[in-house]
């Protein structure tokens, strides 16, 4: 009886924290559909393209900078286990001194860091000249998006998922609105997206130092701006999230080097690439709902040393994710051709994505399992399993795979290489996790 009362406690801490995440994730995905919708009907695929080669630039830029809320996850959720306010007043000051210091950098080396970037990837003309407009607007987003990741992360590790949910809802309806507003109301293309993500961006960060000073006001006494930075702890903090940097720089390629690879089989099968990435894209902010709940709970119990709570709520997560899974997989299945026509009207796009969806299909059984882990790891913040796993699946298994078969299968290689490096990251980190979960508690 007793442990179906624990089964209970931890299903609720699951749901409790899963529930806002999921709504806060999807919600992003909604956006980036809206956006794709609104530019899909325009005239001409060349604005799709722009959307897709300058939100895959960002994804690149800002995904790579994404151990600013992961990081700060994982080490605020030890903090709050061990029952120590002070330190994670001074976490939240270090994520957003690093925040600033690159937004910075961002800013001063927006040209070069274009030119590199357009260098890179092999985009049509026109294709390129729209995306270049698209991200000259939103490079001037990035302060208000680092800092949004730093302040998020804080508030997930201090197991609060309504906050980073109501930010998530107010960024994306404004980014709607806005977007909505320069395309359909001033006549704007593309670059009418990048000024929608631009304004909700600002209104997102001003939420959320509003939500901080409201219910975390007695944190502010805390704050020691010389301690937060004080060599030593500063050197941890970079360390953690060095090694999350160099792992989501190897996914951001991967998913990069998606659509390059896209863009170089022609205007086409990038559009069609592009409209089931989506779905993708759907099911990963759906089931990360659960991969953030980890990050904050691991991270508890971690920090409490309580190895058997840690390991029941690993187990509960992966059957929450696994019947989400099984859930996307049938509504994509059954819904086909209805969700393809959500993203265009132009029916030879439609006919061509028909032919690669079932790799969506059979994505949302496979890929649950290497972003549960995700979460898992990062909440223990044993980062450096993260990073060898992402290396290993991005370099031995994805590049080697695409350059083998490309030739003879062209567009569905690259899917192909897709679906096995997921496979390739839930094994690996398998396999990390039987030698490592103890020690997690004992260090």
């Amino acid at each position: 009886m007793k442990e179906k009362v624990q089964e209970k406690s931890l299903n609720q801490q699951v749901l409790q924290l899963a529930i806002p995440n999921i709504l806060s994730n999807l919600a992003i995905p909604l956006l980036s559909s809206v956006d794709t919708a609104l530019v899909g009907h325009l005239q001409g695929l060349e604005y799709l393209g722009a959307v897709a080669v300058g939100g895959m630039i960002f994804n690149f830029i800002y995904w790579g900078f994404g151990f600013l809320r992961m990081g700060t996850t994982g080490l605020t959720a030890q903090a709050f286990g061990n029952k120590d306010q002070h330190e994670a007043s001074l976490i939240l000051v270090r994520a957003l001194f690093i925040a600033g210091i690159i937004a910075t950098l961002l800013l001063l080396l927006q040209v070069p860091l274009a030119s590199l970037s357009f260098f890179l990837v092999k985009a049509s003309p026109d294709v390129e000249v729209y995306a270049k407009s698209y991200f000259y607007i939103r490079i001037f987003a990035a302060p208000a998006t680092l800092g949004i990741y730093a302040i998020q992360g804080w508030f997930l590790g201090m197991q609060n998922a309504k906050f980073p949910l109501y930010m998530a809802l107010v960024i994306n309806l404004s980014n709607i609105f806005f977007s909505v507003f320069f395309v359909k109301a001033l006549g704007m293309k593309s670059d009418g997206v990048a000024m929608g993500t631009v304004c909700a961006q600002y209104i997102g960060l001003i939420l959320s130092i509003i939500l901080f000073k409201w219910k975390y006001a007695s944190y502010l006494k805390n704050i020691n701006f010389k301690v937060a930075i004080e060599s030593k702890a500063l050197k941890r903090f970079m360390s953690v999230n060095g090694d999350i940097f160099i792992r989501t720089i190897c996914l951001v390629f991967v998913f990069s080097y998606f659509t390059a690879a896209s863009a170089a089989f022609g205007d086409d099968i990038l559009a069609a690439n592009t409209i089931l990435m989506q779905f993708w894209t759907i099911l990963a902010y759906g089931i990360d709902g659960f991969a953030y709940a980890a990050e904050s709970l691991v991270g508890k119990f971690v920090g409490a040393k309580d190895l058997k709570s840690l390991k029941n709520i690993i187990f509960t997560l992966f059957i929450w994710s696994g019947g989400m899974g099984v859930t996307f997989s049938a509504a994509f299945w059954m819904f086909d051709t209805q969700l393809l026509s959500i993203y265009t009207d132009k029916e030879n796009i439609i006919k061509l994505a028909s032919q690669y969806i079932w790799w969506t299909i059979f994505a949302p059984l496979i890929n649950g399992i290497c972003f549960i882990w995700d979460g898992v790891f990062l909440g223990a913040t044993d980062t450096k399993a993260l990073r060898n796993s992402m290396l290993i699946c991005t370099f031995l298994v994805f590049i080697p795979l695409f350059f083998l078969l490309k030739a003879q299968l062209g567009n569905t290689a690259l899917w192909l290489a897709m679906t096995l490096f997921m496979v390739s990251r839930g094994v690996t980190l398998s396999f990390f996790a039987q030698k490592r979960i103890k020690t997690w508690v004992s260090a």
